[in-house]
C-alpha cells in the first residue's frame, strides 16, 4: 500500500541565466531573468486561488533562485529553507552544458531518460542518496505544504509521492511557472 501524503503544491523555480545559456546549475546558483520573475508572479497568481484559507507551510531550496521564486509565488507566507531540496549535485559537470559533458563523456549513456544521467556525475550524488535525502524529507512533513525547488528535485518528489520508480522520471511533467498539485494520489497540472 502507497504511503499518503498531505497535499502538495511543488514548483520548479523560475527561468535563469544558466537556463537561458543552456548550463547546468546543479547547486550552483544563477539569477532569475525577468521572464523567471513573471513566471513566480504567475505561479503567486495561481497559488493564490488554490491557498485561499488553507494553513499550509512553504518549503524552499535554499538556493537563490528557489528561494526569491518562493517568496514571490509564496507572497506573504513565511518561507523555509530545507537543505533536502537543493537540487541534484552533478559534481564536476556544475556550470556546463549538456554538449559540453558529451563531448568531455562520450562512454555516457545519455539515450535513456534525460534526467538520470545526471547521477553519473564525476563527485556528484547518486540516485540513492538524492532518494533518500527527499523521503527523510517527505516523511516529516504534517501537513498541507509548497515545496519550491528545482527540476530534478522536483521531478523525483512527485515520483516519490505519486509511487513511481525514480529512474523513470521523465514520465512526469516539468515547467517552469506552472505549480504541480498533488491531493489523494492524484497529480494535476495547475497553469
Amino acid at each position: 500500500m502507497q504511503k499518503a501524503f498531505p497535499e502538495l503544491w511543488i514548483l520548479r523555480h523560475g527561468e535563469t541565466e544558466w537556463n537561458v545559456l543552456g548550463r547546468l546549475q546543479g547547486q550552483f546558483d544563477s539569477a532569475l531573468t525577468s521572464k523567471g520573475l513573471a513566471q513566480s508572479t504567475r505561479q503567486a497568481g495561481i497559488l493564490k486561488l488554490e491557498l485561499s484559507e488553507k494553513e499550509v507551510r512553504v518549503y524552499s531550496s535554499p538556493a537563490g533562485r528557489a528561494l526569491r521564486t518562493a517568496q514571490i509565488a509564496a507572497s506573504g507566507l513565511a518561507v523555509e529553507c530545507h537543505p533536502a531540496l537543493q537540487e541534484i549535485n552533478i559534481g564536476t559537470w556544475q556550470g556546463m552544458t549538456v554538449a559540453e559533458i558529451k563531448l568531455a563523456h562520450p562512454e555516457l549513456d545519455h539515450a535513456d531518460d534525460p534526467h538520470v544521467w545526471k547521477f553519473q556525475a564525476p563527485q556528484g550524488e547518486r540516485i540513492e542518496q538524492m532518494k533518500a535525502r527527499l523521503e527523510r524529507f517527505l516523511e516529516n512533513l504534517t501537513g498541507p505544504s509548497v515545496i519550491v525547488t528545482h527540476g530534478v528535485t522536483s521531478r523525483m518528489l512527485r515520483c516519490l509521492v505519486l509511487g513511481l520508480d525514480v529512474s523513470n522520471m521523465s514520465l512526469v511533467p516539468g515547467g517552469q511557472g506552472i505549480v504541480h498539485h498533488i491531493k489523494d494520489g492524484q497529480a494535476q497540472v495547475l497553469q
